[in-house]
């Protein structure tokens, strides 16, 4: 393999096929065989989630070919599956080369008979889940590479139920591409003669008019909005991404009339100025959004990621004046439990079939709610097309109610319009449950210990560990062997109770030997069960070169648990150090 990288640069340089830039940039690092080797050592994966990568010259990076290529596999599996008279939806973020990229994939299936529309500027990834189905596609493509940093692009593809793709799907699509071996053979063909066939179609207004309609319908307390929606002050940033239309559009309509935009972060920049990486995990992304709502003295922050599906969100603490962080445990339970609760409250009753639905990284507190209102829990996979999965799963059965759905990376969905984490519609539902708390004479913040009083102080956090390069992917898996082959009997001052092991499909009692099922399909991940309700999780990451620890912990109070959750970290750093 080593060898041939060179051969396939060189192939390059030659090839007619490859255009003048791409050329000029390849000679330019003719003399750096490091550089080439990272470009030209292998393909760009196409994952469970698509394509993501570094945007440049090579077929380890994102460009237009890699991109062709990908849209050709696609195209193929979609013709296999009798699809190609249903379209295609494209949308694309604020990144660097997303226009040029979605015009690629575009032009690409309509070579191959396929109909693509592609939104005519920038939209939420949200918006392109409701276009699949709205539009009747076969698929979807989204060119985003979420919250990476600026050099970064990425592709993912969606099947007709608007989730992303999924097995059967995913690994069907994934050996269609990885069978086009000369990149030469992707078809494409002249745009103007693509819209003359009706085979490259722009879509815009209509299917935005469609989606706030649709999320318009999932108010519960518009009566509170009306009441409280012009005193309650709300600071908006979009970290420079496509959030910012919808979201400031859909608070305008349901009453919320002050709304301050962190100017500097308003207007769409695929360099993200202001930020080192756009992610509203990241504390330094909410810098300018604060100083804000200090000045408008505002009652909640919030912001979305490039492609608004994940939310981030400060409240403020009225007692102290200050304003706190909620991480995506919180500020997702904070959600099902509102839309859980008023669901009730308005209509008497929960479906006897009703659900909350996690994934397995996420908060206990989750299951917690499930059984305050006796309904049922269901756990899946890392990845929220998991949870999109079981909503397909509860159409086609006819058994189960979607309730409410969320993971711990800030992404969650209410209502079924969408079947991907949906940033806009939960920055709709956080603010009306600000208006109907504050009808309680309550803050968000306050309902948010008032949860905590009912359900038990569960904390939880994530510490992970950037390994990069081909020697970095060696380490994460040697990580993963090494906890593999020896179950730890204690992490900190817990007993591990049980271990479950997802690649394997096993769940081992510790005390009695006792091993079952996981129930749930292959995946790379390691959970521990521990002693007073803590718990420890080990996953590479999917989409970066990081292998990430979630932990919770159950305490008796706010500050105990975040004590006790402060030692954990500690103590899963300490046991990773000695790994590394």
């Amino acid at each position: 393999m080593s060898m041939d990288y060179m051969k396939i640069y060189e192939e390059w340089l030659n090839n007619p096929y490859f255009d003048a830039d791409t050329k000029k940039e390849l000679e330019s690092i003719r003399d750096n065989d490091n550089e080439i080797k990272e470009r030209f050592y292998a393909d760009l994966e196409f994952g469970t989630a698509g394509l993501r990568g570094i945007i440049g010259a090579g077929i380890n990076r994102m460009n237009i070919y890699v991109v062709r290529r990908a849209t050709q596999g696609l195209a193929n599996y979609i013709k296999k599956q009798g699809g190609e008279n249903k379209g295609v939806a494209i949308a694309y973020d604020s990144r660097r080369m997303s226009p040029e990229f979605s015009e690629e994939a575009a032009l690409c299936l309509a070579a191959n008979g396929i109909k693509a529309y592609r939104f005519e500027s920038l939209r939420p990834t949200p918006e392109l889940s409701y276009a699949v189905r709205h539009l009747g596609c076969i698929a979807g493509i989204n060119v985003t590479a979420s919250h990476n940093p600026p050099e970064y692009n990425g592709y993912k593809v969606y099947w007709e139920d608007g989730a992303q793709i999924t097995p059967p799907h995913d690994t069907g699509i994934m050996s269609e591409v990885k069978a086009i071996t000369d990149l030469s053979t992707c078809k494409t063909m002249d745009k103007e003669e693509a819209i003359k066939a009706g085979l490259f179609v722009t879509i815009g207004k209509e299917v935005d008019d469609d989606y706030i309609a649709e999320l318009k319908k999932l108010v519960i307390h518009q009566d509170c909005i009306d009441k409280y929606g012009k005193d309650i002050k709300i600071v908006y940033t979009p970290l420079h991404g496509t959030g910012n239309i919808p979201a400031r559009r859909v608070l305008k309509e349901i009453g919320f009339e002050n709304v301050y935009v962190v100017p500097e972060q308003e207007l769409p920049d695929g360099e993200f100025p202001t930020v080192s990486y756009p992610n509203p995990e990241a504390a330094e992304a909410f810098e300018l959004a604060l100083k804000l709502a200090k000045e408008k003295d505002a009652d909640l922050v919030l912001a979305t990621d490039p492609d608004a599906d994940r939310l981030g969100v400060y409240v403020k603490d009225t007692k102290s004046g200050e304003y706190i962080t909620l991480t995506g445990n919180m500020s997702g339970c904070l959600l099902a439990e509102y839309e859980i609760s008023q669901k009730l409250a308005t209509e008497g009753s929960l479906p006897a079939d009703g659900a909350l639905i996690k994934t397995i990284v996420t908060s206990n507190l989750a299951d917690e709610i499930a059984k305050g209102y006796n309904i049922k829990l269901i756990e899946v996979l890392t990845g929220f097309k998991y949870i999109g999965q079981q909503i397909l799963n509860f159409e086609t059965t006819g058994k189960g109610t979607y309730l409410f759905g969320f993971e711990e990376s800030y992404g969650c969905l209410i209502g079924t319009h969408a079947r991907d984490k949906d940033a806009i519609v939960a920055t709709m539902a956080l603010c009306e449950a600000a208006a109907y708390y504050k009808s309680q004479g309550k803050t968000l913040w306050d309902a948010m210990l008032d949860m905590y009083e009912k359900y038990g102080y569960c904390i939880d956090a994530i510490q992970s560990v950037s390994l990069k390069g081909i020697e970095g992917l060696a380490k994460i898996q040697e990580i993963m062997n090494t906890l593999r082959e020896n179950t730890p009997s204690k992490i900190g001052k817990y007993e591990v109770l049980s271990a479950r092991d997802y690649k394997a499909d096993t769940i081992k009692n510790l005390a009695t030997g006792e091993v079952t099922t996981t129930g749930l399909p292959n995946s790379n991940v390691l959970y521990y069960d521990m002693s007073d309700s803590a718990w420890l999780c080990v996953r590479p990451s999917g989409t970066e070169p990081k292998v990430k620890f979630y932990y919770g912990v159950k305490g008796t109070s706010l500050e105990d648990a975040q004590k006790l959750s402060k030692e954990l970290g500690e103590e899963v750093l300490a046991m990773i150090h000695k790994m590394l």
